[in-house]
């Protein structure tokens, strides 16, 4: 078993192994970036630098997302300048320019295209979740140790007490990063007074939100970061045993993380007598069916325990009566991946950043009409103004800004008039939209609000577990009046029956796919309700619906 002296060793001995090398290649091996030609780039360049005999002196690294997901695939340049390295990132590198980025590196010259490491996207993020996410390799748990991986789990371990570590979450002021923005600190002290002979710790890694891959990215960049927190949890509440459920496309994220596990249990950082003590924790991998509904905590549940993925009414709660009947903490891969930092540096610390109400940070990803698509995070409280426009570069092509979606399906639509709004809980939910797992979609004056209204309602119609009848049929008759108006065939009648069948829907669905799924239309009816009215009389303001064209073969 490791304990907290012999993580310190291995931890030194890998930073030791690191330092060694005066230059770095840090390849992009994540879902996006290996999509696009990231395993080639790789074997090219390992395959330049053994040509070389450049092995000793620098070192390819496949590490996870580097953030600008829409430059890849993209490798780091990291080379020794004084007493730090400089970092120079290659967008959308092929093979072939393999020999050209080794032979200037070696020469400690900068690529000859590249982008500089100090650019807007990335100097004005604040990073905490996703701090090794880029820098480490995810398949080696020695890149994690070298970071100070387990670290606040064995000083839990040894040196806290479970209520300590209470203590710490709650004064931290964490949410539940998984949409509802729940009290962090509450739910687990709910789940630790909760009586029952085996209690248990959940991830919920059913990222499904269209749009939407942060959890993804964590895992498959940092899985050791989400493991510790969910064992620093399991300690604090009692349970013994855990559960990571991930959606079946994920499978480099569910991958990495078995092996994670696995790295985790052999170095005694898993499973019995953890770290030297007397706590034992066993995670395994259960693998979604790709259910969007899977996603709320008791259609989650029922998936684990291999029922049919459907939500069941609350009370009782997961953290009373939760997976086989038992008190469970569930939280999402982003909160889980918080907490290990929050032990390690206090409370207080987490506390500092952020809002009043909304501590900490928000890793979003930032999709759309929009020149850096990417992962970006950043403290709770940043305008949406600067997340558009300075890390995400603006609008493409010069086009103008119409408006942005928070929160997935189950979001709203936010207008230029509140460009300055701070992403906040309170506020997106004033606004009509809702923070989400971190969502958003960038939208331009080519799009309509009709028809990305319609998109929102598709994707909830198709995956609404039909159990409750307003969620089932409603949806249904919501996207029809949707169709409607898009054609040009609706009437004043359908716009009125559109807002009643929205409150309907929204006040007696029996989970949060149902309540929340009317969001986007009310959002939009709110805010550009001239573009719903313009459908009325035939014609789609932004050219996109058939509307527009009955209108013009009419003339």
């Amino acid at each position: 078993m490791t304990t907290p002296d012999e993580l310190g060793d291995l931890a030194e001995r890998a930073r030791e192994a690191d330092a060694v090398y005066c230059e770095r290649l840090r390849v992009c091996t994540a879902a996006s970036c290996l999509s696009s030609g990231g395993a080639a780039v790789e074997a090219a360049l390992a395959a330049e630098i053994a040509a070389r005999g450049l092995g000793e002196r620098c070192q390819v690294k496949p590490v996870g997302c580097l953030g600008l997901c829409s430059q890849g695939p993209i490798v780091a340049v990291e080379t020794l300048a004084g007493e730090g390295r400089a970092e120079h990132l290659v967008p959308r590198m092929q093979p072939d320019e393999a020999a050209a980025v080794v032979e200037r590196m070696a020469a400690e010259l900068p690529p000859e295209r590249s982008i500089a490491a100090d650019i807007p996207f990335f100097s004005r993020q604040q990073r905490i979740v996703t701090a090794n996410c880029g820098r480490i390799d995810p398949n080696r748990i020695e890149d994690a140790l070298a970071v100070g991986g387990y670290e606040a789990l064995l000083h839990a371990l040894h040196e806290m007490t479970p209520a300590e570590v209470l203590d710490e979450v709650h004064r931290s002021g964490l949410r539940g990063r998984g949409g509802a923005g729940y009290p962090t600190g509450l739910k687990w002290r709910t789940v630790a007074k909760a009586a029952g002979a085996q209690k248990y710790v959940i991830c919920n890694a059913d990222e499904g939100d269209p749009g939407a891959y942060m959890d993804r990215s964590v895992l498959e960049s940092d899985p050791h970061r989400v493991i510790e927190g969910m064992a620093i949890g399991a300690y604090a509440v009692g349970a013994s045993e855990g559960y990571v459920y991930v959606r079946a496309e994920y499978q480099l994220a569910i991958e990495r993380l078995k092996a994670a596990i696995r790295q985790a249990d052999r170095l005694g950082l898993l499973g019995s007598a953890m770290g030297g003590t007397s706590f034992r924790f066993h995670v395994e991998v259960r693998i979604g069916a790709g259910a969007y509904v899977c996603g709320e905590e008791t259609a989650l549940l029922a998936s684990i325990e291999g029922g049919r993925g459907t939500p069941r009414p609350r009370p009782p709660y997961p953290a009373e009566t939760g997976l086989f009947g038992m008190p469970t903490l569930i939280n999402n891969v982003e909160t889980w991946a918080n907490v290990p930092p929050i032990v390690r540096r206090g409370g207080e610390w987490f506390a500092s950043i952020g809002t009043e109400r909304s501590k900490g940070t928000k890793v979003f990803a930032l999709a759309g009409k929009v020149v850096n698509n990417g992962l970006v995070e950043v403290p709770m409280g940043t305008p949406l103004r600067e997340m558009i426009f300075e890390l995400g570069g603006g609008i493409p092509d010069g086009a103008a800004f119409k408006a942005v979606q928070t929160g997935g399906p189950s979001g709203g639509c936010i207008p230029a008039e509140h460009l300055d709004a701070p992403v906040d809980y309170e506020t997106l939910t004033q606004l009509g939209s809702i923070m989400g797992s971190g969502g958003m979609i960038v939208m331009d004056e080519h799009d309509c609000m009709v028809d990305v209204a319609k998109f929102f309602m598709g994707f909830c119609r198709d995956e609404s577990c039909g159990k409750c009848v307003p969620c089932r049929v409603g949806t249904v008759e919501l996207h029809h009046l949707l169709e409607a108006l898009a054609r040009g065939s609706a009437s004043e009648r359908d716009l009125a029956l559109l807002e009643e069948l929205c409150d309907l829907v929204r006040h007696t669905s029996l989970c949060g796919l149902g309540q929340s799924a009317p969001n986007p239309v009310l959002s939009t009816l709110r805010y550009f309700r001239d573009e719903y009215r313009a459908h009325l009389a035939g014609r789609c303001p932004a050219g996109v619906c058939a509307a527009s064209a009955r209108s013009e073969a009419a003339q």
